[in-house]
């Protein structure tokens, strides 16, 4: 029985194992590099920005102490109002100004960046073995990857917009405070700071592992609501609806549990932060009143180091968020960084050449051994051949390892024992000294299985052959029986398929799937199944079509009909990985063995539908 467990993510680390953040972060600037101007520009204008910004305080400094004018001088009317309106304004317009103008800047960065790592994980995916595929839950790992693109911009968002401003911001204030008073205000000032930012740092260390713990089970929810939604009809067909209600509100409550601890954490940490910022500034407003009263202080004095102080506490009460962000967005980069570190399972040579044919090649299979699991091997030493131009079938009982063949020839996976000379070889080179997408091209398969696109048929047949053109589709089409259908339907060749391609039968499915390997029109083909979701009026008029498709190229038919496989120029019975006997249909009906028995039956059985 297949376990239900689910694999472990890439970035999951052992117990007691503590990430380091800064791997990730500088993986992540090479990106933003690429784009080194515009990240300069960027700096420039937030700085730009930030001196503005620090600059209001100081006007209103001088204004207001500039208000000592008589009530009565005309002064008073022109200087004051004008000049505070005017001069606010202008400062305000420029702080907003160029914030503005970093983000323009830098958008093109950011939206850079993000758009060459989620190619580059969505390619390494796809060079990943069928293997690791199999093992994991589609729907968690496709939030993993949103998680991490939207990581991507997080991260430098609240990193360049407002952790660097406010650093920057708070060394220009700590400069003024020093220079215009004394250091007890840059001291006040820098031990609330420290006493903050451990407060922050530590509370929110401790509150990572809720919110992975939180992220952890959101995964499991999206992947349980995902397989039950891909799998929508063998929930009705079992009447499980309810079945699987509770399954996905198990998930749910235990995101619920999750979520509310983390938000009660945060309430904890954001408590704690206004705590101290409260305290530093009665200490602070308090030093400064002291010093108004006692006359070394001016009231504008006052108003600007109150001033300060709020334009300093307001990005620094976000701090908080803005760590938690950053540490979540550098956990969720660094979890889609670890898909891009997953181990290849099956991978080229670095000077791997690409598969030289120049006509139909012969295929062999040498002492082929494999196992998906080490304890189970499906496959005992097999050896055979296929001649160039010439159909080999295979028959046998389901589970004797039938369709591993054609997923070893695909090179999904590598034999088992190549170390022991196993191997598999196409025109007399091992499929493991020449490059997977070379030996992929010139292959052609018709699965037993037809997965679809959920876009339309003529996407579909023209899988096979991208940039062959919709008249090639057609005569594609037309061969594999299906055009007279596709042509009765409303859009016609623009009829969308539905998910997996559910809104067609399986049989509409199957002819879909063989018209798109005869418009790739590769030199060697495999038939795993191909007419076995037909009725049996296609079959015969299919079987035709496939059969002249098939002429002068090395072809594969894995069958479990034998009726399919009679032409075949040799058949091979399969027997729990070993092939017990191999001859013509005539020759494996003379010897009167496994095959015989296998025809019997199935002749027995159609003459009782009859």
């Amino acid at each position: 029985m297949r376990s239900h467990s689910r694999a472990p993510l890439p970035a999951e680390l052992p117990p007691g194992h503590k990430r380091s953040d800064w791997p990730t972060l500088k993986r992540l600037l090479p990106y933003l590099w690429e784009y080194k101007t515009r990240v300069i520009i960027a700096l420039l204008f937030m700085l730009a920005a930030k001196l503005a910004n620090v600059g209001v305080p100081l006007l209103l400094k001088r204004l207001v102490d500039a208000m000592n004018i008589a009530p009565d001088s005309p002064q008073a009317i022109l200087v004051v109002p004008v000049g505070l309106i005017v001069a606010y304004g202008l400062l305000r317009l420029s702080t907003t100004l160029f914030t503005e103008l970093r983000e323009l800047i830098f958008a093109r960065a950011t939206e850079g960046a993000t758009r060459h790592i989620a190619l580059q994980v969505f390619g390494r995916l796809h060079e990943l073995s069928l293997r690791f595929h199999l093992e994991r839950q589609t729907g968690g790992m496709t939030r993993d990857i949103e998680r991490g693109t939207r990581g991507v911009q997080s991260l430098i968002s609240y990193s360049l917009y407002s952790i660097f401003p406010t650093l920057v911001e708070v060394t220009l204030v700590l400069v003024l405070l020093g220079t215009q008073f004394d250091m007890g205000y840059v001291w006040i000032t820098v031990a609330a700071l420290v006493v903050y930012v451990t407060c922050t740092v530590k509370i929110t260390e401790w509150r990572t592992h809720f919110r992975r713990q939180m992220n952890e089970l959101e995964s499991i929810s999206q992947a349980r609501a995902v397989d039950s939604l891909l799998n929508y009809e063998t929930v009705k067909y079992f009447n499980n609806e309810a079945f699987e209600a509770t399954r996905y509100n198990g998930a749910l409550e235990s995101l619920r549990k999750a979520r509310i601890k983390s938000q009660n954490t945060l309430s904890l940490l954001n408590s704690a932060q206004q705590l101290v910022i409260a305290f530093a500034l009665v200490a602070i407003l308090w030093r400064a009143t002291q010093g108004v009263a006692a006359g070394t202080l001016s009231l504008g004095d006052l108003v600007m180091v109150n001033a300060f102080m709020i334009q300093l506490y307001i990005p620094l009460g976000f701090l908080g968020v803005l760590y938690r962000e950053i540490k979540q967005s550098l956990t969720d980069l660094d979890r889609m960084f670890g898909l891009m570190d997953t181990p290849q399972e099956v991978a080229d040579r670095p000077d791997a050449p690409d598969l030289s044919l120049s006509k139909a090649p012969a295929v062999s299979f040498d002492n082929v051994r494999f196992a998906y699991e080490k304890d189970r091997e499906i496959l005992h030493g097999v050896s055979f051949s296929i001649p160039a131009g010439k159909t080999v079938a295979v028959v046998g009982p389901s589970g004797s390892g039938k369709s591993t063949l054609a997923r070893l020839l695909y090179r999904f996976y590598d034999v088992s024992n190549a170390s022991d000379g196993g191997c598999i070889r196409i025109d007399g080179q091992n499929i493991r000294e020449v490059t997977q997408a070379s030996v992929r091209q010139a292959i052609g398969i018709v699965p037993q299985d037809t997965v679809l696109f959920n876009d339309t048929i003529g996407y579909n047949i023209l899988y096979g052959r991208p940039d062959a053109g919709q008249a090639a589709a057609i005569e594609a089409a037309k061969a594999a029986h299906i055009h007279q259908f596709v042509e009765k339907l409303p859009a016609g060749y623009d009829t969308v398929v539905g998910e997996r391609g559910l809104k067609l039968s399986g049989g509409e499915k199957q002819r879909v799937a063989i018209a798109r390997t005869l418009l790739k029109n590769p030199p060697i083909m495999i038939f795993d199944e191909a007419t076995s979701a037909l009725d049996s009026a296609n079959e015969r008029a299919i079987q035709a079509e496939l059969k002249q498709a098939a002429k002068n190229k090395t072809s594969l038919v894995i069958a479990h009909r034998l009726s399919t496989v009679v032409d075949a120029h040799e058949i091979l019975v399969l027997e729990n990985g070993v092939i017990v006997e191999r001859g013509t249909h005539q020759a494996l009906l003379a010897r009167n063995g496994t095959y015989a028995q296998m025809w019997t039956l199935q002749q027995a059985g159609k003459a009782d539908t009859e």
